[in-house]
């Protein structure tokens, strides 16, 4: 049997097999008594068992859902310091619910089969089977695998910018609540209410310290949650400001207000850095783009005279 005969036969299995797999994952029901041990691990798991089945199975997110966990499993690391730097890297991006590291590790897995997919279709369909197609295959499956991570790093440099450029303005309001006379809880939640158009970022932040304070979590725990959740240095030492003052009882406001001079002059100075540098990053595109344009004006209609004179001579 040759190749040409051999490689439909090996393309219809594997295509079933895939959909037999993936009808296995979707449609797979559990137990009365898991569903019993998963209402008290998730108080809302009823209701969202409840939404699913008056329609909300059909969707792409419930399938995801379903498989998410079957997925995440091949990629689910078995020490416990490289699980919470993925939650903490999480957590730093915006994502800091319960299932969301195990959606993103399902999230790789997907992404590895769709780039072996491509990758290996790429390369039977331009080179046929040989070193060059496995090295698409290869490439495809990396890149599939990689790309989530690239992704996720740059939404957690952009959100901690944010958060960083937008923490003094919120330091500031929320220094007025507390020398107003609000507490510390109260003054948080006036300050995620009032800056959550301009700063949606720390808002959420400050809100979710407020609800765990709310829930009786201890101040110190969600200061400290805080700054692990953010990743921001000068929210981390706004905690540690904040914890050295609710122990010691000193004055909250008096510290706010110096941590808020504090993080407003670091800004300022980084912006007189930047414009510093605006000099030297200008050499760049004068010498490429703007200088030659000049000389081609300035020195353009001397060369024609003088290469006319010297054909008239």
């Amino acid at each position: 049997m040759d190749l040409q005969t051999l490689l439909p036969i090996v393309a219809f299995v594997g295509i079933t097999t895939g959909m037999w797999g993936l009808w296995s994952i979707f449609n797979k029901k559990s137990s009365r008594a898991a569903e019993r041990l998963e209402e008290w691990r998730d108080p809302f798991a009823r209701q969202k068992r409840e939404s699913n089945a008056n329609g909300g199975d059909n969707s792409v997110g419930a399938m995801f859902n379903k498989a998410a966990p079957a997925l995440s499993k091949a990629f689910e690391s078995k020490s416990e310091l490289e699980q919470s730097n993925l939650k903490t890297r999480l957590a730093n991006a915006g994502y800091s619910r319960p299932n969301a590291s195990r959606n993103f590790l399902a999230i790789k897995a997907v992404g590895l089969g769709i780039g072996l997919f491509l990758g290996g279709g790429y390369g039977v369909l331009s080179s046929g089977i040989t070193k060059d197609s496995l090295m698409s295959l290869v490439i495809g499956g990396g890149m599939g695998y990689y790309l989530p991570e690239l992704v996720l790093t740059i939404q957690r440099m952009s959100r901690k910018q944010k958060i960083f450029l937008q923490l003094p303005d919120a330091l500031d309001l929320l220094v007025v609540c507390v020398e107003a006379g609000l507490g510390l809880d109260s003054g948080l939640r006036k300050v995620s209410e009032e800056l959550a158009s301009s700063a949606p970022e720390v808002c959420s932040e400050l809100s979710t310290a407020n609800m765990q304070l709310q829930m009786g979590k201890a101040r110190r725990e969600v200061l400290h949650d805080l700054g692990i959740r953010t990743g921001v240095d000068d929210v981390r030492a706004l905690a540690a400001i904040l914890i050295q003052a609710d122990r010691f009882g000193s004055s909250i406001a008096q510290a706010l207000r110096v941590q808020s001079d504090t993080m407003r002059i670091k800004r300022r100075q980084i912006a007189e850095e930047k414009a510093a540098q605006t000099a030297v990053k200008m050499i760049f595109p004068l010498v490429l783009f703007i200088f030659p344009g000049i000389f081609v004006i300035l020195v353009g209609p001397a060369a024609i005279q003088l290469k006319e004179n010297m054909l008239n001579n």
